[in-house]
């Protein structure tokens, strides 16, 4: 139960026991609750209180007194709550309410006895096929590929956060003319040719021709198509040791990304589920041919006009694939079917929809999420890139030449999916490489990352000091902890089930890399400020004789379980994320606090933790 759902029950409690005293009309509370549209809600100014109701400005005519009337009743009612401090009537009838620390230790409780389930929900019988990246194997990952890719596994983390049995996809296209063209110039640069009009080129496809040369030099000289499966497989696998070819599944797994399932297109026609979807609507009246071509009769959606599944000289569109695609999806038995397209295939949502409903399927089982462009900037310069020209970007140089800068592997995989998640799907990014680069407090990730560190740390130093860390506490420990920030800290810490559930709906993970940073201000923030009441004894207190008697042992059992609910909730917001969460990080220089893989300090102590 989230600490809404809390206040909300107390609300309806005090409306129980109006009722039964018969201090209005209605003589029992039990549909007000259920059939009302009341809310409660974090008011906009913190001075206000914790939370606000509109409960006597919803209800004053179902019980028949004036909205103050109501909300001077409830308020005494609320007197007696043991979670609500106090309640005051603010304007025509709402009631700002502020609630008993009491309430925020009940939360701490709950993150700490949740541990690592913190905000997830069990598994549920519901399966999701979530398709996402699918790019065209023709080169490696390039940055825009790598925000399809890292867009969609947060969404699959997010959903199954949330309960689903998520199935990540990977469609691979490996038929059709993009996959001759690339197979045309390889075979054209091999022999010393320039390349096919509208082929590839790049020193990836030069470096492919002559692995081939080397491993499978028959390749070469044989069917075109045969050649393009042969440079799918290995655009896909990698060559071992390779810069420029590492492979799409090597890149898409430095970034954290990986498919339970890679999907043939080819396999689609070689099995014949192509043509049987197809039968199927032209059977039931979805499929006209028109001048020796086969066209789907669209519907709805006046922009979505009839599409060619098959060509008059027979061969099958990419939409026909798509239909036998959809088809093949729900035969596996999944509820729902995502996908996730760059903005500019905005199209295919209607034409699938139209698809999958004239199958004889709910169109609301087809859902598309779009994602906008990034940009990437070095030296304050836009970087320009080509695919077919051969001069991009990929995924995989970026995040090396961050892990080089940072020291260690993995930086610039966190780097690039949090800035690529701290936007909406549906903005731009821009991602500057040289802050991303950046050991500072500038760097978004770093800060929040360098947040969890210093949390660990003052946890290590408590035991260093021989000081538990305890996470079951009596009420009467916990009553040691009041300082306001602590308590608003715990109150957010208490969002964070409904964020994730709101973020899973959405589909939008950028709400969590809010919260996470957020999180990290508001503790830095307190942090900052707890100079003459520290977390843990300084050395200069624990010189002088009998500190251990003068020492508030129950505030600091309390505080420390606080710091470990905060760690707990700031991992989980991470893993969502799919952003490591580091235990020990450099103290950047314009931090006084204190050197984080150490423990951070306050000023004028560098041996303790606050």
């Amino acid at each position: 139960m989230s600490l809404i759902d809390r206040v909300r029950e107390s609300l309806h409690h005090a409306l129980s026991r109006l009722a039964q005293e018969g201090a209005f009309a209605v003589g029992t509370a039990d549909g007000l609750g259920a059939e009302a549209t009341w809310t409660v809600e974090r008011p906009k100014r913190p001075e206000h209180g914790d939370f606000a109701t509109n409960i006597a400005l919803v209800l004053n005519k179902r019980v028949k007194l004036a909205p103050r009337a109501l909300a001077e009743a409830l308020v005494r009612a609320l007197a007696s709550d043991p979670i609500i401090a106090s309640a005051e009537i603010a304007g025509p009838g709402f009631i700002n309410l502020r609630l008993h620390p009491r309430a925020f230790h009940a939360e701490l409780d709950a993150v700490l006895r949740a541990g690592s389930a913190f905000g997830r929900a069990p598994a549920g019988p519901q399966r999701v096929n979530l398709e996402f990246v699918s790019a065209n194997p023709t080169g490696p990952i390039n940055v825009a590929s790598g925000r399809n890719a890292i867009y969609g596994d947060s969404v699959g983390r997010l959903l199954e956060a949330t309960g689903w049995r998520v199935t990540r996809e990977y469609y691979i296209n490996d038929r059709g003319n993009q996959i001759r063209l690339f197979a045309e110039s390889v075979k054209a640069i091999h022999a010393g040719r320039d390349v096919p009009e509208d082929g590839y080129q790049g020193e990836y496809v030069k470096e492919l021709a002559q692995h081939l040369a080397q491993v499978d030099p028959a390749a070469l000289s044989g069917d075109t198509e045969a050649l393009g499966r042969t440079c799918v497989t290995w655009m896909l696998r990698g060559i071992h040791g390779s810069k420029v070819l590492p492979g799409i599944s090597t890149s898409l797994a430095s970034l954290g990304v990986y498919f339970d399932v890679w999907f043939s297109e080819e396999s689609l026609h070689r099995w014949g589920a192509v043509p049987m979807a197809l039968a199927q609507l032209e059977r039931d009246g979805h499929l006209v041919r028109k001048d020796g071509a086969l066209f789907f009769v669209a519907k709805g959606d006046q922009e979505d006009k009839d599409r060619v599944v098959q060509k008059s000289n027979g061969d099958y569109s990419y939409f026909a694939s798509d239909i036998g695609y959809a088809k093949d999806k729900i035969g596996r038995g999944y509820d729902q079917m995502i996908i996730v397209l760059g903005a500019d295939h905005h199209g295919y949502k209607p034409r699938m929809r139209n698809a999958v409903e004239a199958l004889g399927f709910s169109a609301d089982r087809l859902e598309c999420l779009f994602y906008q462009l990034v940009f990437i900037y070095r030296n304050g310069e836009m970087v320009r890139s080509s695919k077919r020209a051969g001069n991009f970007v990929t995924i995989e140089e970026v995040a090396d030449e961050i892990d080089e800068a940072a020291g260690r592997k993995g930086a610039g995989s966190d780097a690039i999916r949090f800035f690529f998640l701290s936007r909406n799907a549906n903005s731009n990014v821009d991602f500057d490489i040289d802050l991303a680069k950046k050991k500072s407090l500038d760097n978004p990730v770093f800060y929040v990352q360098y947040g969890h560190a210093r949390l660990c740390s003052i946890l290590r130093k408590a035991e260093s000091l021989g000081i538990q860390v305890r996470t079951h506490l009596s009420p009467d420990e916990w009553a040691s902890l009041v300082h306001p920030d602590e308590l608003a800290i715990a109150s957010r810490l208490a969002e964070f089930p409904d964020l994730v559930r709101t973020a899973a709906a959405l589909r939008e993970p950028h709400r969590v890399v809010f919260f996470v940073q957020e999180l990290a201000r508001d503790f830095q923030s307190y942090f900052t400020r707890l100079k003459t009441d520290p977390i843990l004894p300084q050395a200069s207190q624990r010189a002088a004789e009998g500190w251990e008697a003068q020492w508030d042992h129950d505030k600091t059992a309390a505080r420390l379980a606080w710091v470990e609910a905060m760690r707990v909730a700031y991992r989980a917001a991470l893993e969502l994320l799919g952003v490591s969460a580091p235990e020990r990080m450099e103290r950047p220089a314009e931090d006084d606090g204190g050197d984080a893989a150490e423990g951070p300090h306050a000023a004028g102590d560098k041996d303790d933790v606050a």
